[in-house]
């Protein structure tokens, strides 16, 4: 509450004074120094208001009493009795401080060390101060008056010099620290000020190195509340040179790749329009040109599918599916496939569980697992497709006798155009894996490959529908 009238207070000064200050940082250092000079003023006054309250809730307590004591001596002895009482509070008053005035029905005072009964009491039921004079000075006095029997009038007060030379001792105290605390909230001000223009220069000279072009630079960390910003602003920086990174790749490898088809199919029918000498030959030859550019067409058509996953387009196609059905076809589908290879094909799909997913894109992802399978199998060996639970999870799972893969090359298996040494050699674009981990991302799967000594396992992990508890 506190702060937002502090900062009502300060856009309407701005306003008033039409003073506009542009510095974010000059802003921030005022605002906290308007804050902390508020505050101390306010526990300040506090202070003050607490310890004079307590000064006079004493003095009225203290005439209360002698008042209660002095009506009793009243009751038990009348005019004299209570005239003695007050001369033996005057000669054992040390202090001075002690005000009595006992007066008549005529108004002819009895007892007491005030001249007279003042004009301006005229209740009985409340504490009158004002100014009297003793003994020749002015000084403040505290009084109130008491009604007692046939006629008589009674004040009891005291005197509240010394009250007002502390009050007046605290006040100038708590002013001179009232001063002393905006100085320091200035000091501060201007510490916090310079922290943030730190923060803000480290921020601008980093992002304009960045600007620039030089990815590499990081805002430095000095330990305190403010890392938080330059940490989140490096990771920011990571996860864009990290990107950048993966464009380069992929635009190198779309250069490598696309070269030679598109040259090969350029170089014949270059070589068609000068040696065919038949229709024959120079169909043959564009033939030959129009399965290049095939691969150049099937390659951008992964890559637009890729990015059609990772944008989320095709979620709305999710809907609940079966996966045994799925998967016993696609162990049909490639059986064939399979033993023309020279390979077998042992399917192992027991345990099973629905999924909420696209159907053909999670067919295609255990068919390019497959394809995968059977290019780098040696010949006579096994191919497994098996599923199994493994928590809340359906794995599965695609295994191989292959070659494998190093440890380096699973880490990047599922980077676009990334072929491992093993697959330099054979058909391919390297975007199969890449296709397959789009396609898990998609359905907050993941894509988990394993070395299967000998071979490669690779094994996608896809959530599963929660399934209804049965009815009783």
């Amino acid at each position: 509450m506190l702060l937002r009238k502090v900062r009502c207070f300060w856009l309407l000064l701005k306003r008033r004074l039409r003073w506009p200050i542009r510095s974010a940082g000059l802003n921030f250092a005022l605002a906290y120094g308007l804050v902390f000079v508020i505050s101390a003023g306010a526990f300040l006054s506090f202070i003050w208001w607490n310890t004079t309250g307590q000064l006079d809730h004493q003095v009225e307590v203290a005439v209360q009493v002698d008042a209660a004591d002095l009506s009793h001596r009243w009751t038990q002895g009348g005019p004299s009795a209570l005239g003695l009482a007050i001369q033996d509070r005057l000669d054992q008053n040390v202090d001075d401080d002690e005000l009595y005035l006992l007066v008549g029905p005529d108004g002819r005072k009895f007892a007491g060390n005030l001249p007279g009964w003042p004009v301006v009491i005229t209740r009985m039921d409340q504490f009158y101060e004002l100014a009297i004079r003793r003994d020749g000075f002015r000084t403040n006095a505290k009084m109130r008056a008491y009604p007692l029997t046939h006629g008589f009038q009674m004040i009891v007060g005291r005197d509240v010099r010394g009250r007002q030379l502390v009050r007046h001792v605290l006040t100038d105290t708590l002013i001179w620290s009232w001063i002393m605390v905006s100085l320091l909230a200035a000091g501060g001000a201007l510490a916090i000020r310079r922290i943030f223009r730190q923060v803000v220069r480290s921020i601008a000279r980093t992002t304009a190195a960045v600007a620039q072009g030089d990815l590499s630079q990081r805002i430095p960390l000095t330990g305190n509340e403010t890392d938080l910003v330059g940490q989140t602003v490096n990771t920011m920086l990571e996860r864009i040179n990290r990107l950048m990174d993966g464009v380069r790749q992929v635009s190198n490898a779309i250069a490598h790749d696309l070269r030679t088809p598109i040259a090969r199919a350029r170089a014949r029918l270059e070589d068609a329009s000068r040696t065919a000498t038949t229709t024959e030959e120079l169909h043959a030859a564009i033939d030959r040109a129009v399965m290049d550019l095939d691969r150049v067409t099937s390659i951008f058509e992964a890559l637009l599918r890729i990015a059609q996953l990772e944008a989320g387009a095709r979620r709305a196609a999710f809907t609940t599916v079966d996966l045994r059905p799925l998967l016993e076809g696609l162990c049909e589908l490639y059986e064939a496939s399979v033993e023309d290879a020279g390979l077998r094909l042992v399917c192992r799909a027991g345990v099973t569980r629905s999924v909420n997913g696209d159907p053909h894109l999670l067919q295609q992802a255990v068919a390019n697992l497959l394809d995968n399978a059977i290019k780098f199998a040696p010949s006579g060996t096994d191919i497994t497709l098996s599923t199994a639970m493994r928590g809340e999870k359906l794995a599965i799972t695609v295994a191989d006798q292959g070659p494998g893969m190093s440890e380096d090359d699973l880490a990047r298996a599922s980077e676009r155009f990334f072929r491992a040494e093993a697959a330099r050699n054979t058909p391919g674009a390297g975007l199969g894996l890449s296709l397959v981990q789009a396609v898990m991302s998609l359905h907050g799967g993941t894509l988990e490959l394993k070395g299967g000594q000998p071979g490669l396992r690779a094994t996608l992990l896809l959530p599963v529908v929660p399934s209804l508890p049965e009815k009783g």
